[in-house]
């Protein structure tokens, strides 16, 4: 249990109790700077630069975390709005936050966004883009009922060679069959 209190000897254990409580305190200064405020775009970046500023170094995990509180909290608003502002700091440009923020856009209706997002990620990390976040677009394109959009998402997929998984599939041969094309719902359902 954490004292406040250097531990006498420097052991493994100390190391890890200094760390873990940091990790607390980071978030427990998120929760009071962030989580009252109104959904306004330039109060929460106002906030989350007071919370960062006397760090060293960017608390990328510490925002990462937060960024699981507000996703599980389904405060979509409040993910899109600290994701962005961590973009804007050229920090947590992972494969992990892009999916969140997919996810809240999706949540928050903003499906102009999610696509402008989407291209912006499939031109600038062609090679790297996982079969999860090919997944969550065809996702986000089948809750918005737009088969021809899942087409062409799924038509870049079999391009950059990443195969679908089940859920993915049965989505792409259901906008096959929408669109009226069930030669190719077939092929899609016997291939994968």
């Amino acid at each position: 249990m954490w004292t406040g209190k250097l531990p006498k000897k420097n052991t493994t254990y100390g190391i890890r109790e200094i760390l873990r409580h940091r990790g607390k305190r980071r978030l427990i200064l998120f929760e009071l700077y962030v989580c009252g405020l109104p959904n306004e775009k330039e109060a929460i970046y106002r906030a989350l630069d007071k919370w960062t500023a006397w760090e060293t170094e960017f608390p990328v995990i510490a925002v990462a975390k937060a960024l699981n509180i507000l996703k599980q909290r389904k405060q979509w608003k409040r993910v899109i709005q600290v994701a962005k502002w961590m973009f804007g700091k050229g920090q947590g440009m992972t494969m992990g936050t892009f999916d969140t923020l997919l996810l809240a856009f999706d949540m928050d209706q903003r499906v102009d966004e999610a696509q402008s997002f989407w291209n912006m990620i499939l031109h600038t990390h062609e090679r790297s883009i996982s079969r999860r976040l090919f997944s969550r677009m065809i996702s986000i394109y089948a809750h918005h009922n737009m088969p021809h959009h899942i087409i062409e998402v799924f038509a870049d997929m079999e391009e950059l060679g990443v195969k679908p998984d089940e859920d993915t599939t049965r989505k792409v041969a259901r906008a096959f069959k929408n669109v009226g094309e069930t030669e190719k719902q077939q092929l899609v359902l016997n291939k994968y």
